[in-house]
């Protein structure tokens, strides 16, 4: 069974992708509306990863 080889990509690694996917779209696109909507497009995917980070901590202790 070879099925464990082929783990499902993390939240940080598609986050990371997508990041570079947008900016790569971006470079391409001039001002305007859908450049607008790419540049908050890629602010929601940066703080997912923030917030995917701080979740991931070792630190994080539950409230009490």
């Amino acid at each position: 069974m070879t099925w464990f080889l082929n783990k499902s990509p993390t939240l940080f690694e598609r986050l990371v992708e997508e990041k570079k996917r947008l900016e790569l779209h971006l470079g391409q696109t001039g001002p305007g509306s859908v450049r607008t909507k790419l540049l908050e497009k890629l602010r929601q995917v940066d703080t997912a990863t923030h917030i995917n980070e701080w979740l991931s901590s070792p630190g994080l202790r539950a409230p009490i």
